[in-house]
């Protein structure tokens, strides 16, 4: 099991979902909204970690003018990434150009309306930065593993939904049993512990009410 999120981090880790969805998609719009999402992340990463209680990261403190000065565009929030490397003696894989130039590509798919689909080395770079920032600013080593969880509890199938001729069939078969104790009906407890045997255990008994009786199809005797 991966390292949980702490709260503050999910607004910024969403951003960076719904990235890779795109990204792991491949078509065309899928990139260009790729390259589009991991570079808002890496904006959003910054603006929500400097704007957090010093409490929030580690009890890093900033002066205030100096966060102003670092919040004032995508450039000034870069060069805070960097200087935050320097100051913990971290040598990030991102360069500050290489992330510059992936921005400049993203402003041409989003405020220029640009057909261009970005090459799939910018979406790379990009993508790759965006996961170093979350990763470092969130202290969170596993940004790719935890990302890879998400995604696919998004592509799990819904549970089957609660029945109430389902409940029935299980409660009139096993009533309620005693939890700590009170009184429970059998149908919440299954239902909240395994939603699948819930539906398995009620249409099992629906087709054992179903079924043909030896005794009511027994032939009658003769005279």
């Amino acid at each position: 099991m991966i390292k949980p999120l702490k709260p503050w981090a999910y607004g910024p880790f969403e951003v960076l979902m719904h990235a890779e969805i795109h990204y792991q998609q491949g078509e065309d719009l899928d990139r260009r909204i790729a390259m589009i999402g991991f570079d808002n992340a890496i904006e959003v990463a910054i603006t929500t970690y400097l704007n957090l209680h010093p409490i929030q990261r580690g009890n890093r403190m900033y002066v205030r003018v100096d966060v102003d000065a670092w919040l004032q565009n995508f450039h000034t929030k870069a060069d805070f990434f960097f200087a935050e490397c320097a100051l913990r003696s971290l040598t990030p894989a991102a360069k500050k150009d290489e992330i510059v130039w992936f921005h400049e590509v993203r402003n041409g798919q989003y405020h220029n309306g640009g057909a261009a689909i970005p090459q799939r080395r910018e979406l790379d770079g990009v993508r790759a930065a965006a996961l170093e920032i979350f990763g470092m600013l969130f202290d969170h080593a596993d940004v790719l593993t935890a990302l890879a969880e998400h995604v696919t509890a998004l592509n799990q199938p819904a549970p089957p939904p609660r029945v109430r001729e389902h409940d029935r069939l299980i409660d009139n078969e096993h009533r309620m049993v005693n939890v700590c104790g009170q009184p429970e009906y059998v149908s919440d407890i299954l239902y909240a512990m395994d939603p699948t045997r819930y539906l398995e255990i009620a249409l099992e008994l629906r087709d054992a009410s179903e079924a043909p009786s030896p005794e009511r199809d027994k032939p009658e005797d003769g005279p």
